[in-house]
C-alpha cells in the first residue's frame, strides 16, 4: 500500500501540493491490476457543487410530520427520504387514508428545496472535459443520486449527451444507499462489479461501493473529510472527480492534474 501524506485541515487540503513519487504513481497503477470500464457518480456534491441545505430539508419535513400529529423524535437519524417514508408508514397506521396526502406534500417540500437549490449550482470544474474523456475512451459512465431529475437537469441540461444513464430517485423504486440502485446501472452497463468505480463526496456513496462490489473513491468536493471518506471504505480519496483522469486512465506522472494526493491507497 502507498499511503501519501495526509494534511491535515481543509484549508490545507485545497491550497496545498503534494506530489507522488514519479516512481512509485506508475507502478502503483501497474500493479493495482484495475481494469475499470465503467465510472458511476454521484451528482451533487461530486461533479456538480453542493448548495442542498439538508439541515434545512430535514427540519422542514420533521415540521411537516409533525402537523400531522405524529412524533419526530424517534426519526432525527434517518436520512430525508427514509425519515418520509417511516412517516407514510406512521400515518397509515394512525390515520389511514391520509399517508398519500401527506407523501405527495412532503415529496413537493422536498423538491421545492431541491430545485432552489439547482438554481444556485453549477458543475464543478473539469467535469465536462473529464466525461468527454471517458467518452471518447469508451468507457461508461453514469449518475446515481437521490436528487430529483429536474433539479438536475436545471444544473447540467444536457447530461445525457455526456453520460450514459442517469438513475435519479424518480427512476428507481430503491434508491441508495440500497444497493439496487447502482446494481441497476451496472446492469445497464452488462458489467461485473469489479470492472466498476463508484465516485462519491459522502460516506453513503462509499458503502455503497463495498455493499455492491465496485471501486470505491471518494472526493473532497463535499463537506466529508479524507478520513470520513476513507473510514467509510473509500479505496482512493482524491481531490474531485477530474483527477481520475489522472489517477486511472494516465500512466504518465507528468501528465497529472495539480491537486494534492491525499489518501492515495492502491493495493499491490
Amino acid at each position: 500500500m502507498i499511503k501519501y501524506k495526509m494534511l491535515n485541515s481543509t484549508s490545507e487540503r485545497r491550497k496545498t501540493f503534494v506530489s507522488p513519487p514519479a516512481n512509485h504513481f506508475s507502478t502503483a497503477m501497474k500493479r493495482s491490476n484495475l481494469d475499470l470500464k465503467a465510472f458511476v457518480f454521484d451528482f451533487d456534491g461530486t461533479i456538480a457543487s453542493l448548495t442542498i441545505d439538508f439541515h434545512e430539508m430535514r427540519e422542514a419535513v420533521l415540521a411537516h410530520l409533525n402537523s400531522f400529529g405524529i412524533p419526530v423524535d424517534g426519526l432525527r437519524d434517518l436520512y430525508v427520504l427514509e425519515m418520509i417514508a417511516a412517516g407514510k408508514q406512521l400515518i397509515a397506521g394512525r390515520f389511514p387514508g391520509q399517508e398519500e396526502i401527506y407523501f405527495q406534500q412532503a415529496d413537493s417540500l422536498v423538491k421545492d428545496i431541491e430545485i432552489n437549490a439547482a438554481r444556485r449550482g453549477s458543475l464543478i470544474d473539469g467535469t465536462r472535459d473529464m466525461l468527454i474523456q471517458l467518452r471518447a475512451l469508451s468507457i461508461k459512465t453514469g449518475i446515481v443520486t437521490r436528487n430529483c431529475r429536474d433539479a438536475l437537469n436545471m444544473v447540467f441540461p444536457d447530461i445525457l449527451s455526456f453520460v450514459d444513464i442517469v438513475l435519479t430517485r424518480e427512476e428507481t423504486p430503491h434508491v441508495k444507499p440500497d444497493p439496487d440502485h447502482l446494481i441497476k446501472v451496472l446492469e445497464a452497463f452488462a458489467l461485473p462489479a469489479a470492472k466498476v468505480a463508484m465516485v462519491g463526496d459522502h460516506g453513503m456513496d462509499m458503502k455503497l461501493a463495498k455493499n455492491v462490489g465496485t471501486y470505491a473513491i471518494g472526493v473532497l468536493t463535499g463537506h466529508a473529510s479524507a478520513a470520513e471518506l476513507s473510514g467509510a471504505g473509500a479505496d482512493i480519496v482524491i481531490n474531485k472527480a477530474s483527477e481520475i483522469i489522472s489517477f486511472f486512465l494516465d500512466r504518465s506522472p507528468r501528465d497529472t492534474i495539480p491537486g494534492n494526493f491525499i489518501d492515495i491507497n492502491l493495493p499491490l
